[in-house]
């Protein structure tokens, strides 16, 4: 049993939205740097079962990979409430990973949100 999950362009959306706190990898097989990101994405998964770890393999996924605006691999890219809060591409050290599960738990969507709405200064 995986603790991540294969996402597909018929899914990903609904997993994002259905989920407090989503964690997508954009990866490909014959990328270097994505293996050797994979165990490392598989130990946070396991310790932290709060958190969907999602896995774009973005060849089976081209469209999906380019919707997303994906042009280096690996690409983390988080999402807490529905929305994109974290993009980064690299692969990341264990600890830096735990770095964006902890700030995701802690980010406020809300004062995100509040600031959309507020007017522009100037």
């Amino acid at each position: 049993m995986t603790a991540t999950t294969d996402l597909t362009a018929a899914d990903f959306e609904r997993t994002v939205l259905e989920n407090e706190l989503v964690l997508v990898d954009f990866w490909a097989a014959w990328c270097g740097p994505c293996r050797a990101f994979a165990p490392v994405y598989e130990a946070a998964a396991a310790q932290h079962d709060d958190v969907v770890f999602g896995k774009v393999d973005t060849e089976a996924e081209r469209e999906l990979a380019a919707a997303a605006q994906i042009s280096s691999i690996p690409t983390l890219m988080a999402f807490k409430a529905g929305r994109l809060v974290f993009a980064q591409p690299g692969a990341l050290p264990p600890a830096a990973l735990e770095q964006v599960i902890s700030g995701l738990r802690a980010l406020d969507v809300a004062s995100l949100e509040r600031a959309d709405e507020a007017p522009p200064e100037g």
